[in-house]
């Protein structure tokens, strides 16, 4: 009962921070601005952070399925 809800956060917060590092490693390799009006040194870092720690979320909750 609790596994099909856990498969589809799961699955969201995997592909949440997948997308999140692609998108962030794309930006970075043009050279464009991750976020407008942050240092793009601190929104790189952060955004890279925040899509390692979804994408750990994301296979946690898929593992303890």
């Amino acid at each position: 009962m609790e596994s099909g809800p856990a498969a589809i956060g799961g699955s969201v917060f995997a592909l949440f921070g997948a997308a999140l590092l692609i998108w962030t490693g794309a930006r970075t390799a043009r050279r464009a601005p991750v976020a407008l009006g942050v240092s793009p040194v601190y929104a790189a870092v952060l955004s890279t952070v925040f899509g390692v720690l979804f994408l750990v979320l994301g296979v946690w909750v898929l593992t303890g399925i």
